[in-house]
């Protein structure tokens, strides 16, 4: 075999040829040139970084034939036979295929005995974290205080699992990641040497594959030249990692912008045509999300592209973070996906769901939906008589069946009422003077950018605001601040509907969010509405609290239905069973 790989040909030979493990190769350095070694040392880090490679040059270091010193000569015998394994004095041990306590006395045994050609014996245990603990335990005296001819060095890419007896005996160096620039520069050198033509941006995508292995990028390096035939082209390298193009991307962010689910299926169609790696491009869509959350706080990121900055002005900085978060989650779960195609398609889909302004139907695969037209509002619901309901701000009593007859009783206490009516405290004997006590809201009061257009004369509004919040078709935030907020007063005049509300959560208050609800809310009740949303204590009811008491109520409803079967009942009492708490789900 003529060829060499390009990880073994360029390994560093001496420490001033270690990429990116300054703080390392220094601390080596001054231990030599001062005479100040310890007599073990534990190199941690990920693969790829140099653990081996340095403990190699220490070795060098410690037994050139021209002297101890930082600076290995490289020609004498003792470099040369570390170099290619044949020194007596160095030996390199796997733990994870020499891990038992056996292997682990026959090495320590050796260790008493004087060098054979070097000034010191040299043992690098790699993977020092898969030995046994019987092995470990063996080697502890020794470690603590071995002969004045021995050093250890131990490598681990989990220094977690080493016995903290361990790490309390060695001199522990922790080497760094490195960084895709330095990469893709230290790549550029050595192509430049080994006559290979290569394209700066394909150089640019391995480093970032690479993850901080300089191994893993030379060997990277070394497939991109085979399937290119000779050189470093960004296009093969992007085929040969599975990297989706960048124009792909942009039409990913553009379909989410206009709410197109059927535009991000056909650019996830093409991908699968193209065989790329659906969870690398998930990544790349994380990235994204990274680039434009930058962006929007004034800093550019490196070399920005056209789109960047109208990118930039379209998704809010909320929808950026959650975006990312599902990129993120994405990528990691598509294993679990039926298929990496399915897995894709549902985290597009899930984008698109989670928009803050998202109506609900925007999951629809048809992109030219008509425009719902403004609905009038719903008949006021019948309610039970205020000794058998929940009372809410101008709720009237009213009579005849009742969609929420189901509702267990709960009579209104001084934590329901609103915070005007507990001030007085006198509570009212009937819903009228409960209207009364609540302040009317000043339309004048309320904050510009959430002000509807004035004319037209709103319908009247019975004030059942959980219910009115339940049928929005909204999502994202502006969903939060609908299901979560409490009604404290409302007002119908000839300027329209007026919604005095109050949430627990200052995100809520975003006068963003607050204008989307305004313009579901006025869509829905087809007239001009005025909201106003406040910051304070939720002491009344929200629609998530009803939302939550009608499924318990199913939940109980169920269990109740479930325990009175027969065969449940002849469980219990024959069997001790019982039915496990929360294991019960409505059909």
């Amino acid at each position: 075999m003529t060829h060499l790989a390009l990880a073994r040909k360029w390994r560093p030979r001496d420490f001033e040829s270690v990429i990116g493990q300054d703080h390392v190769v220094k601390a080596l350095v001054h231990a030599l040139d001062h005479q100040r070694l310890h007599h073990a040392y534990l190199l941690t880090g990920t693969r790829g970084v140099g653990k081996t490679t340095l403990a190699r040059i220490l070795a060098k270091a410690v037994n050139c034939e021209q002297g101890m010193s930082s600076r290995p000569c490289g020609q004498c015998s003792a470099c040369t036979g570390i170099d290619t394994g044949r020194f007596p004095d160095y030996l390199e041990l796997d733990a994870a295929s020499n891990r038992s306590v056996d292997e682990m006395t026959q090495l320590l045994e050796t260790a008493v005995y004087a060098p054979t050609m070097g000034r010191y014996k040299v043992y690098v245990i790699d993977e020092v974290h898969m030995l046994s603990n019987h092995a470990f335990n063996a080697m502890l005296k020794t470690l603590e205080e071995p002969p004045p001819h021995v050093l250890f060095v131990l490598a681990t890419t989990d220094p977690q699992k080493v016995p903290v007896t361990v790490l309390s005996r060695c001199l522990q160096l922790g080497l760094k990641n490195m960084t895709a620039q330095s990469i893709a520069s230290h790549l550029a050198e050595i192509l430049g040497k080994e006559g290979i033509a290569f394209e700066p941006a394909a150089l640019a995508w391995i480093g970032k594959a690479a993850r901080g292995s300089m191994r893993d990028a030379l060997s990277l390096t070394d497939q991109a030249v085979t399937f290119a035939g000779g050189q470093v082209g960004e296009a093969a390298t992007r085929e040969m990692l599975g990297i989706v193009s960048g124009g792909q991307i942009l039409a990913i962010f553009d379909a989410l912008a206009q709410g197109r689910a059927g535009a991000l299926l056909e650019v996830a169609r093409a991908m699968q045509e193209q065989a790329a790696s659906f969870a690398q491009a998930l990544m790349q869509i994380a990235e994204r999300c990274q680039q434009l959350g930058w962006w929007q706080q004034g800093i550019e990121t490196p070399e920005p592209d056209a789109q960047m900055a109208s990118d930039a002005a379209r998704f809010d900085a909320l929808d950026l973070q959650v975006f990312y978060q599902i990129a993120v989650h994405g990528a990691r779960d598509i294993g679990l996906a039926p298929d990496p195609y399915t897995g894709f398609t549902m985290s597009l889909l899930r984008l698109l769901a989670f928009r803050s302004d998202a109506p609900v139907s925007s999951v629809r695969p048809a992109d030219a939906m008509p425009p719902a037209a403004p609905r009038r509002p719903a008949q006021p619901l019948a309610v039970k008589p205020p000794s058998q309901n929940f009372m809410r701000p101008g709720m009237p009593p009213a009579t005849g069946h009742s969609t929420q007859a189901s509702r267990p009783a709960v009579a209104p206490t001084a934590a329901a009422r609103p915070a005007a009516v507990r001030t007085t405290g006198e509570p009212p004997a009937e819903p009228a003077a409960m209207v009364a006590a609540v302040p009317a809201v000043v339309p004048a009061a309320l904050p510009a950018a959430v002000e509807a257009p004035s004319g037209g004369s709103a319908p009247p509004f019975d004030g059942d605001w959980p219910a009115l919040a339940a049928r929005l078709p909204l999502g994202g935030v502006p969903r939060m601040v609908a299901q979560q907020s409490e009604l404290l007063a409302h007002q119908s005049d000839a300027r329209g509907l007026h919604l005095h509300l109050r949430v627990g959560v200052k995100l809520l208050t975003e006068a963003a969010h607050v204008a989307k609800l305004r313009e579901a809310l006025q869509s829905e009740w087809g007239a001009p509405v005025h909201l106003r949303v406040d910051l304070g204590e939720i002491a009344g009811i929200t629609a998530d609290a009803v939302a939550r008491e009608a499924q318990a109520e199913k939940v109980a409803r169920t269990q109740a239905d479930l325990e009175s079967l027969p065969v449940v009942k002849s469980l219990i009492e024959h069997f001790d069973g019982k039915i496990i708490p929360g294991s019960v789900k409505p059909a």
